[in-house]
């Protein structure tokens, strides 16, 4: 008999662990198709150096100089919009082989990565909303409250003056939303790179520059330290050669050379619907799919995991209350670095963002899933048990025909609720580069600049959703109370 019970633990243990390396399969696979072309992370909410147009294409003065320096030196690549933090840590975890982002060559930045030829000299600049005559200079900032984006030279210069002019500092992930901070009146000012600055203002954003610009720090091509050089080469060569050809030029120009009003800011509620409807639905499409892929196998993990809390056997418990109370202590942001940065670099492997979205998700959804399962089964009357195992019938026969079904009746409506708190927590995964509805809303405010009503829009949908999904819960409730 314990010869048996123990085979049944080794069986169930055996399942479990082959469930959860399936999940890992595609990480090696996809390292062997990306072998020939570089992984490039990049920002998304720094124009004119990265963005996203209406059309869907990445554009921006990085983006360009990338493309035509690969065609110059015959490399191909492919582009890792992350978010500037994000796609510092894929780099520094060989997430991805290289960045290109605005990004200043600084002495501490130089020892953990090795970097090009700087390709753009920038500076940083203040500036204030369009009808704050009060902020004219640094002296004028005591008491007040500064914007600033972190990792970048204008938040190392506001931090440096920060005890001189003794304000307060507010950080932020994008400059949409630190520009909309300053906007709102939240943030008294904000400091930033002095083309980003710039390039907004002319795009219409409701803000003005009082100051002159303070020198700044170039900007360089990064590759991990002492990794990638034949990278590194290629792309100081092809800057030399798009320099002298002029393709330099012409690309800096065409996004700094005019100083005329660009008409990309304020489209409005409607406005914003009808240039970016189809982005939107892109994202709620892949927020959707997300959703499901985790939710499939946090359900078949949590089912499992379930029956061993209500199983009669100590070891099996303990291996569910373990993985329950590990799963659900850790912060699914926490859970998500941990995946999609630590991993990497412990195993020396590459996950892509989509497959560490839906580990994350599924390791975290199957700890409640399997507490849904163990409290719908302790719901159904013990007596129900001990009748059918009076009647001569096995404990696992009595959980598969008798108790089970009752407590599946009773599980149902909080699965439906479930599933409606991973469809939200999938826009936690933003942080780790997953484009889906949270992530475009971002990329389409780093383009437009309308950050109030593109929250709006985004919000709407995913009150949409949710409230279908809270009407099909509640109709099924009915029926199930019904039969």
């Amino acid at each position: 008999m314990k010869l048996q019970k123990h085979s049944f633990i080794i069986l169930i243990t055996t399942l479990l662990f082959t469930l959860i390396s399936t999940l890992f399969l595609p990480v090696s696979a996809s390292a062997q198709e990306t072998d020939k072309t570089y992984i490039i992370g990049t920002d998304i909410t720094f124009a004119p150096f990265e963005y996203k147009d209406a059309e869907g294409d990445y554009k921006g003065i990085d983006v360009d100089l990338l493309d035509a320096i690969a065609k110059d030196q015959g490399f191909n690549y492919e582009l890792r919009p992350l978010g500037f933090s994000a796609a510092l840590q894929a780099l520094e975890s060989n997430q991805v082989d290289g960045m290109i982002a605005g990004m200043s060559i600084t002495p501490e930045r130089q020892e953990s990565f090795d970097f090009s030829e700087p390709y753009f000299e920038s500076g940083v600049v203040m500036a204030v909303s369009k009808s704050n005559d009060d902020i004219t200079s640094y002296e004028d900032l005591e008491g007040k409250t500064v914007a600033i984006k972190v990792g970048t030279t204008g938040a190392a210069f506001a931090q440096s003056i920060q005890e001189e002019y003794g304000f307060e500092v507010n950080t932020f992930e994008d400059s949409a939303n630190m520009y909309e901070d300053v906007q709102t009146g939240n943030s008294d000012a904000a400091f930033e790179d002095y083309p980003v600055m710039a390039y907004a203002i002319q795009s219409g954003l409701e803000l003005k520059i009082p100051t002159d610009p303070e020198p700044g720090d170039n900007y360089g091509f990064a590759v991990n330290k002492e990794q990638n050089a034949e990278l590194l080469e290629m792309f100081n060569n092809g800057l030399i050669n798009i320099r002298a050809n002029g393709t330099y030029d012409d690309i800096i120009n065409s996004y700094l050379g005019d100083t005329t009003q660009k008409e990309t800011a304020n489209l409005g509620f409607f406005g914003l619907i009808q240039q970016n409807g189809g982005e939107l639905l892109k994202g709620l499409g892949r927020t959707l799919l997300l959703t499901i892929t985790a939710f499939v196998i946090a359900t078949i993990l949590g089912v499992i995991f379930g029956l061993f809390s209500a199983t009669p056997n100590r070891a099996l418990n303990w291996i569910a209350t373990i993985y329950v109370d590990i799963l659900r202590g850790i912060p699914l942001i926490v859970l998500a670095f941990f995946i999609y940065f630590s991993i990497p670099q412990f195993l020396g492997i590459q996950i892509p963002a989509y497959i560490a979205g839906v580990i994350t998700l599924s390791l975290n959804t199957t700890a409640y899933i399997a507490e849904l399962v163990r409290g719908g089964i302790q719901a159904v009357d013990p007596g129900q048990l001990e009748a059918s195992r009076s009647l001569g019938l096995t404990y696992n026969t009595s959980m598969r025909k008798v108790v089970l079904p009752q407590a599946v009746k009773i599980m149902i409506p909080s699965f439906i609720n479930q599933f409606v708190i991973t469809l939200k927590d999938t826009s936690i995964l933003s942080v780790i580069g997953i484009v889906e509805l949270t992530q475009t809303g971002k990329i389409i405010i780093a383009r437009t600049y309308s950050s109030g009503n593109m929250w709006l829009i985004v919000g709407l949908m995913y009150i949409i959703i949710i409230t279908i999904l809270t009407k099909f819960s509640n109709y099924l409730e009915r029926r199930l109370s019904n039969d």
